[in-house]
């Protein structure tokens, strides 16, 4: 008797076992599957739009982030995703951002601050990233006058000094995420560390690394020779505060130079915290997806692409020396506009100080 109540306790135990480590098991393996009708609306942008819209006043944000997983999707799921949130925001157009737009990037960001982005879906929410670049890399902070997820056209014009909160050079009637808007108090929306946590992916990588290099050469090339805005004209606006002609410029350049910092930080971490176990197959990637280099146009340019088209400009050719040493790309870049338009040495001289406090400021500390 006591040899079969050693058997039966030994068995009983195995079986616990079993049934502990077989689900265990499951669950490390386990996925979600992307629904059809989710799947559908990647080539359906007009529903997609309305399907992730949050509303103007928050009141389908519930619905919206029921729609968005996070963890594992089965298969191609986690792509199909990224499609799908490529086509609700328009972000791969050349056509201005509608404000229902506009509030689908607002519910992507604010979903995805902490939430994990399904693995796969990263180069499609790369791609809204990038085709919102002036939104997306101007830092943006909690504003008590925003008064929703996004802008239209209209609230986002520019004043009678030509100032607007949402950036310089903005195509007319694009409408702009509100990054800055809290409706509960505790919602964020800030997309620096999204930008930060997608740069671990490749392809994500490579199409960050491409709008941001595209914006620093559209924004070369509406300065004027002195490295001013031509827009911005603050005696117009009654009561408007005198600051130096180049303060906006400078921030603005500084903030697209953390961006570019950022990407090279979240390389180098990867690295370190082995997330990118083959930095050389990593870099080779990012070559692959890379469509070349951006420089400036010889002359100041006056148009006001929207911001897809900012991201889509064609490339000025291949990337000369080492893609991956974003500081020198971004001196190149300097250098060629300073030397085509005849900018004043001292000016060309701040801007690439400028460039390069920045850029070592959030290579050093990483997202801001």
């Amino acid at each position: 008797m006591r040899e079969h109540r050693v058997l039966a306790s030994a068995v009983a135990l195995a079986l616990l076992a079993g049934a502990v480590a077989v689900p265990l098991a499951f669950r490390g393996r386990s996925c979600k599957e992307l629904p059809a009708t989710t799947r559908e609306l990647a080539q359906a942008p007009a529903s997609a739009t309305r399907a992730l819209d949050p509303g103007d006043d928050m009141s389908r944000y519930d619905a919206v982030r029921v729609l968005l997983p996070s963890g594992t999707l089965c298969g191609d799921g986690g792509r199909a995703l990224g499609q799908v949130m490529t086509a609700a925001t328009g972000a791969d157009g050349q056509k201005p951002h509608t404000t229902a737009q506009a509030r689908v990037v607002y519910a992507l960001s604010a979903v995805y601050h902490e939430a994990d982005v399904p693995s796969g879906a990263e180069p499609g929410l790369a791609r809204v990233l990038a085709g919102y670049v002036v939104d997306t890399t101007l830092l943006s902070l909690d504003d008590p006058d925003a008064a929703g997820p996004a802008a239209s056209g209209e609230d986002a014009a520019p004043d009678q000094a030509g100032w607007s909160r949402f950036g310089p050079f903005l195509a007319p009637g694009e409408a702009h995420p509100d990054f800055g808007f809290d409706h509960t108090g505790t919602l964020t929306a800030d997309p620096g560390p999204l930008f930060a946590r997608l740069a671990r992916d490749p392809e994500a990588f490579a199409l960050l690394y491409d709008a941001e290099r595209a914006y620093l050469a559209h924004y070369l090339e509406r300065l004027t020779r002195q490295g001013t805005d031509p827009d911005y004209h603050p005696e117009k606006e009654p009561g408007e505060k005198t600051s130096p002609p180049t303060l906006g410029v400078d921030n603005d350049l500084e903030d697209i130079a953390r961006r570019i910092g950022t990407l090279m930080h979240v390389r180098a971490d990867g690295t370190r915290d082995g997330d990118i176990a083959d930095p050389d197959a990593f870099d080779a990637s990012v070559r692959r997806h890379t469509r070349g280099a951006y420089r400036a146009a010889p002359d100041q340019v006056t148009g006001r692409p929207s911001m897809g088209g900012i991201a889509g400009r064609p490339v000025s050719g291949p990337v000369p020396g080492d893609l991956m040493d974003g500081r020198r790309q971004m001196f190149l870049a300097v250098d060629a506009w300073a030397e085509a338009r005849k900018a004043p040495a001292g000016r060309a001289a701040a801007i690439r100080q400028i460039l390069d406090d920045a850029y070592l400021t959030a290579y050093r500390n990483g997202p801001f």
